[in-house]
């Protein structure tokens, strides 16, 4: 499966790409659908339910995540107990998974298995029960899960960084709510926004399997299809006003440090973002080859692009020098700024981040959202073709621009020890 993947991505990136004539898009019922046919019995479908934090409030947070945990509890046509046992004598699996940009609701099952596992999945998300009971049971859950968060330094560093990276930004809001949030939201409410949130024009459904259009058309035609179109329509975000540095501490007495950066990036349409994924991963590779092999300073170091519609460059490190390592890091990115990179020279570093781009996105899943992202962030589901072509195309030059335009002004959260930094070698990264 690693190969065919990574052979049809590459032959989609060639400079002459030809057309994907095994995926269409279309719309049923209001449902906008792109459908991949394939001959592997597996199937996936992915519903984005679209707007993610942007479609809430501080007071709501989680909300929509808190609904569907609910829904496996039960729905109109499936009660607990039925709904368990139908899915564990399919073999299938139904998740639900929130996000910045959406949240996804992903079915995982075989074709013929696909009738009764849509059966299951549809009614979750039209007609769910909602007892109050497990209501409540599910609250304490993710409460409970929230408040151990505490637990983790990199859990911990996850929440902090967007707290202070997005500040003023939906996206500072976490797609999982808060334990103040989450204690807020009454069984009513989530009733509310079952009946006005659940509607056509937020969902986008991508189905990757061997099956049929018309198959398709049936199943979303007869159960999604009827739900109330609404009012929805999909933007991309405003893009982050420019900040100064800025830091947040957790102080902890543990022997490891654990540090994240993050800075500012375009939307996920800019050209830049081509040259942005090869500049991170130069910078990966510099700060590893010196911080970790050459100094042994840390475990984990590395620098990425987080895909979403906005894409925020994440720098990230764990330490017991957090001082000496972070005054590394920053002159690897002055030394990414100020010096030439050869353009040849960078072909064999594009190949192996193209390799293992598509590696790390293997599955069936992975594909589908990869031509979700296209169709969200860029218009449109083809645009995927040209991925591989866009970053061949990167030179040298264009690392050093985007690294001179885009990699300052970093927004640190930083769970440690504080006495261990100077506050200046993070504000003047």
């Amino acid at each position: 499966m690693k190969r065919i993947l990574l052979a049809l991505a590459l032959a989609a990136g060639t400079a002459q790409a030809q057309s994907d004539t095994a995926t269409v898009s279309y719309v049923v019922g209001g449902v906008r659908v792109i459908q991949r046919k394939t001959t592997a019995s597996l199937v996936v479908a992915n519903l984005y339910l679209l707007g993610g934090v942007r479609q809430v409030t501080p007071r709501n947070a989680g909300i929509e995540n808190f609904l569907l945990a609910v829904s496996d509890f039960g729905t109109e046509k499936y009660p607990k107990q039925v709904l368990r046992r139908a899915l564990a004598r399919t073999g299938s699996e139904i998740q639900a998974s929130p996000g910045d940009d959406w949240t996804l609701v992903s079915i995982h099952t075989t074709t013929s298995e696909l009738d009764s596992t849509w059966a299951i999945f549809a009614d979750k998300i039209t007609h769910p029960t909602l007892g109050s009971a497990d209501v409540e049971f599910v609250r304490d859950q993710m409460v409970g899960g929230i408040r151990q968060r505490i637990d983790s330094p990199d859990a911990t560093l996850d929440y902090l960084t967007d707290s202070i990276g997005y500040a003023g930004s939906p996206y500072a809001m976490s797609p999982v709510g808060t334990a103040a949030s989450l204690s807020k939201i009454s069984r009513a409410e989530l009733r509310a926004y079952e009946r006005d949130q659940m509607v056509t024009s937020r969902m986008l459904l991508v189905i990757i399997g061997n099956i049929s259009r018309a198959k398709v058309e049936s199943l979303v035609g007869s159960t999604l299809g009827k739900l109330p179109a609404g009012k929805y329509a999909w933007t991309m975000p405003d893009t982050l006003p420019t900040r100064p540095s800025d830091v947040v501490f957790d102080q902890r007495p543990l022997p490891t440090n654990y540090i994240q950066g993050v800075i500012n990036g375009p939307p996920a349409n800019s050209p830049d973002v081509p040259a942005l994924r090869i500049a991170a991963a130069v910078l990966s590779g510099r700060m590893f080859a010196e911080i970790r092999s050459r100094r042994n300073l840390t475990y984990a170091v590395s620098a990425s692009i987080h895909d979403r519609a906005l894409t925020p460059i994440e720098l990230y490190v764990t330490t017991t020098s957090p001082d000496t390592t972070v005054a590394l890091m920053s002159q690897e990115v002055r030394e990414l700024q100020e010096s030439d990179i050869d353009t040849e020279r960078l072909r064999p570093l594009v190949q192996q981040f193209i390799t293992e781009y598509f590696l790390d996105n293997e599955t069936i899943t992975a594909q589908a959202d990869f031509l979700a992202r296209n169709q969200l962030y860029r218009g449109d589901f083809h645009a995927g073709a040209r991925f591989v072509a866009d970053l061949r195309a990167v030179t040298g030059a264009d690392v050093r621009r985007v690294a001179r335009a885009y990699f300052k002004n970093v927004r640190w959260a930083y769970v440690g020890d504080p006495s261990r930094i100077k506050l200046d070698r993070l504000l003047n990264f």
